[in-house]
């Protein structure tokens, strides 16, 4: 009697080090050389500045910690959409992951990979000029350099975590120590100058009257946007090794070493440039490169700039694959998109729609950056309100499931789930009194994604179990 065969699986090839590398690499992207200006705005003082940046990372510390449980427990591919799945039913599982790949992780990387074509362009002349333009019922259409460019560094990232998930987690290492490297370089450049003043921290006590929770809020919301991406360890949960101890190590431990970063660059803008400066500046690691180290500092970042967003951009290729290769596994999905080739050990299927998706968003919105800007405005309130009732499965669960094996349980349970959900929910009601326009957008296009789940699910009961080919 013949067996019949077993289809491949997943390959647990990511150590811790190259587990920290995700966590790192995709946390640290373009916020850190951008979002300061806007916090520093909002605060008004330069304390007030640290002090964000401080709450932002004890947030974001208590999601970590909230989601290393979840992660230690279960440790499979999909990350959000498992937990919710378990806690609340597959409705909430699949919703999480329909907003990620319609527009969530899929929109996520078709921005990252413009930035990177961008931030190209200040070396490369011209790259934002047309390559191609056509003309169809009165209506013009343009293709430009940045959109090949972003194009061509998607599927070049794509291809490398289709070869292995070795590979695409040696890629990220190697990518995230020269980024973390480049940063930790710069603020002690900058700070060992001598071309800046200890009293920008005093001067600028009184630099302005606005203050005020609504503009610590508005303060706040920035700092977490620069350290967003944590999640992403949990998605390649069945891929990491040992990872009842490496997932809450890592969550733990890379938020608190992010923390120190962002805090070290942020005392070396400071140090080198004036608040009022600082609060205008555009490019602020530019200008502050410039500043204390002259022409080239300015040339350095940048560059440095570049190696960061392909860190974003490989760490987010990587993870967010798997998110819709676990519901296909579920049958809530494409059935193909459930399938691991046989000799890489990878998602291939699902990485290939991935980096399709993401490349029409490009075709379609690449022309004008700021339109990902609008994309991450009706995705932004949905992705919230699943990061907060994820933290709170950690007590659901709890008292659902008292007798599940737990390798690591919260520290400060249950107040820090408790209180991640809670800022959560706070700052989702924020965006939707602020931006009602695009939360409802955004909620209409998680409300799209329940006919397919419900023919999904009506072909499982039907005994196909497979989704929809």
């Amino acid at each position: 009697m013949n067996l019949p065969a077993r289809r491949p699986e997943l390959e647990r090839g990511i150590g811790w080090l190259g587990t920290g590398a995700i966590l790192a690499g995709t946390v640290i992207g373009t916020g850190i050389f951008l979002v300061p200006s806007t916090i520093a705005r909002e605060a008004g003082t330069v304390w007030a500045v640290f002090l964000v940046w401080l709450a932002g990372g004890l947030l974001s510390l208590a999601g970590a910690l909230s989601y290393a449980e979840l992660g230690a427990t279960f440790p499979e591919a999909g990350g959000e959409y498992v937990f919710l799945r378990r806690a609340y039913g597959p409705l909430w599982g699949f919703l999480f992951g329909w907003q990620q790949v319609v527009i969530g992780k899929t929109g996520s990387i078709a921005s990252v990979a413009t930035a990177f074509a961008i931030f190209l362009g200040f070396f490369i002349h011209d790259l934002d000029q047309p390559v191609w333009g056509s003309s169809v019922a009165g209506l013009d259409f343009k293709f430009t350099g940045v959109q090949l460019t972003a194009l061509a560094s998607i599927l070049v990232f794509t291809l490398l975590n289709y070869v292995g998930v070795v590979l695409g987690s040696e890629v990220q290492t190697v990518l995230t120590l020269l980024k973390i490297g480049a940063i930790v370089a710069l603020a002690v450049l900058g700070l060992a100058s001598g071309k800046g003043s200890w009293e920008h921290f005093s001067s600028a006590a009184t630099a302005s009257t606005r203050n005020g929770i609504e503009f610590y809020g508005a303060a706040l919301a920035a700092a977490l946007w620069a350290y967003d991406g944590w999640n992403n360890v949990t998605m390649i949960g069945a891929e990491i090794r040992n990872p009842q101890r490496t997932i809450p190590r890592v969550l733990i431990f890379g938020i608190i070493g992010v923390m120190a970063v962002y805090l070290l660059i942020n005392l070396a803008y400071f140090y080198v440039l004036p608040f009022a400066e600082v609060r205008q500046s555009e490019r602020l690691a530019q200008d502050m490169a410039s500043a204390a180290l002259g022409e080239w500092g300015g040339r350095a970042i940048t560059a440095a700039a570049i190696v960061s967003t392909l860190a974003t951009l490989n760490g987010a290729i990587l993870s967010g694959a798997r998110v819709s290769y676990a519901m296909a596994r579920d049958g809530l999905f494409f059935r193909h998109m459930g399938e691991v080739d046989p000799v890489h050990r990878t998602p291939a299927k699902a990485l290939i729609v991935q980096g399709l998706a993401a490349g029409g968003l490009i075709l379609v919105f690449g022309r004008d950056e700021r339109a990902f800007e609008h994309l991450f405005n009706y995705a932004i309130f949905g992705m919230w309100a699943f990061y907060g009732i994820t933290a709170l499965a950690v007590i659901v669960l709890r008292h659902r499931q008292p007798a599940l094996l737990r390798p690591y349980r919260t520290l400060g349970y249950p107040w820090v789930p408790l209180a991640f959900f809670l800022v959560a929910g706070a700052f989702c009601t924020s965006l939707a009194m602020h931006n009602p326009r695009e939360t409802g957008l955004g909620l209409a296009l998680l409300a799209g994604g329940l006919p397919f789940y419900a023919y999904w699910r009506f072909r499982m009961n039907a005994g196909s179990g497979a989704g929809l080919e």
